[in-house]
């Protein structure tokens, strides 16, 4: 996954896109496991979510469906 994606003469590059789209699917995710009550059996949020967002990127870079 190399290269840059033109926006209207801007370059930007598919490593921030990735992440961006992770982020907003991290968000979306964090905001479910609240709703579900999913946090009572996370021992530290923080890290949770970190690792959630760090699996979320992975798995959109990965993805056969985005390549960049």
């Amino acid at each position: 996954m190399t290269g840059e994606i033109d926006l209207n003469g801007v370059f930007l590059s598919s490593v921030l896109v990735s992440a961006l789209i992770a982020l907003a699917a991290s968000f979306v995710l964090r905001r479910l496991l609240s709703w579900v009550g999913a946090y009572r059996f996370v021992w530290h949020p923080a890290l949770f979510d970190t690792a959630v967002f760090v699996i979320l990127w992975a798995a959109v870079v990965a993805s056969p469906v985005l390549k960049f």
